[in-house]
């Protein structure tokens, strides 16, 4: 088949040579790289009826206006495809907006990082049967065998993905606790080597794990080459609201996402509190804050 795709970053663009890969034709916008069109106009004439615009840019303002610009640009029957990390909320929305143009909207949970041009990208879809049948060539040739799945209706792709990756968190963050006590033990246990042997008939083994064996390889024994800083991209927030709007009691992801946040302190204040609580009704010790001798020396 044929498929314009907008957006060539570590996704889009692997997403982009897998296709090729499996023969079809690939037409690609991205004003930052080397791509067939220039504009979105210009990938729109470089496509034949109906068209199928596949959407692989970040989340949020960047997405709302692609897929604003889209809908001006589209014809009825063209289909427009969100395989970024949308909001469920925002892809219903989307689809019925589309849906009074005559164009058709599918919402694409992908997984898979940038090892997904060799090992293929797991999919979750949503949308109309029509809509999802028109880019489903496309849908085959990304994914692995198995897996790729139309789970539902509008949606429903991303509302999968967004629990896949609060599931993400709650594993990462488990990982993480496991392996920081075997480093803090009494213990001179060689990590990158059991994180090698856990990936052998171990009940915890998993990609992730791989992962780790191999950034033990590249960032050092102890990690020391990276600091413990993590962000987060939503979908851990999402789910934890989606959650809680259902009465579902989700404390390991909930757990997890407040990690992240502790990791972007430099120092707790919640912690300054519980120091000084503690010196204040049972006189236990606290630590002063160490104030840096100002330097005489030239510090060229």
């Amino acid at each position: 088949m044929q498929l314009g795709m907008i957006g060539l970053g570590r996704m889009g663009g692997n997403m982009a040579k897998r296709l090729e890969q499996h023969g079809h034709e690939v037409k690609t916008f991205d004003p930052q790289v080397e791509s067939s069109a220039k504009t979105l106009e210009e990938l729109r004439d470089q496509l034949d009826a109906p068209r199928t615009f596949w959407m692989m840019v970040p989340a949020g303002e960047i997405t709302e206006r692609t897929f604003q610009t889209l809908l001006g640009l589209a014809e009825p029957g063209d289909v427009v495809v969100d395989g970024g990390n949308s909001n469920f909320h925002d892809s219903q929305r989307r689809y019925a907006e589309a849906k009074e143009h005559g164009i058709k909207f599918v919402d694409a949970g992908v997984s898979g990082g940038i090892w997904g041009l060799t090992v293929g990208y797991c999919l979750m879809v949503g949308g109309d049967d029509d809509a999802v049948s028109q880019v489903e060539p496309a849908f085959v040739a990304l994914a692995p065998q198995d897996g790729y799945a139309h789970v539902g209706a509008s949606g429903a792709g991303h509302f999968t993905k967004m629990v896949h990756n609060g599931i993400e968190y709650g594993l990462m963050q488990a990982y993480a606790e496991g392996f920081e006590v075997l480093e803090k033990s009494e213990f001179d246990l060689d990590l990158h080597e059991i994180a090698g042997i856990w990936r052998y008939g171990s009940v915890v083994r998993s990609w992730l794990l791989e992962l780790l064996h191999s950034a033990f390889e590249v960032d050092g024994p102890h990690l020391e080459k990276i600091r413990g800083y993590v962000e987060d991209s939503g979908e851990g927030r999402w789910t934890i609201a989606e959650a809680i709007a259902e009465d579902v009691p989700v404390p390991v992801i909930t757990a997890a996402l407040f990690a992240r946040f502790a990791s972007r302190q430099e120092e707790s204040f919640a912690a300054k509190v519980n120091a000084a609580l503690r010196n204040q009704f049972g006189g236990h010790a606290v630590r002063a804050v160490e104030t840096a001798q100002a330097s005489t020396q030239d510090p060229r």
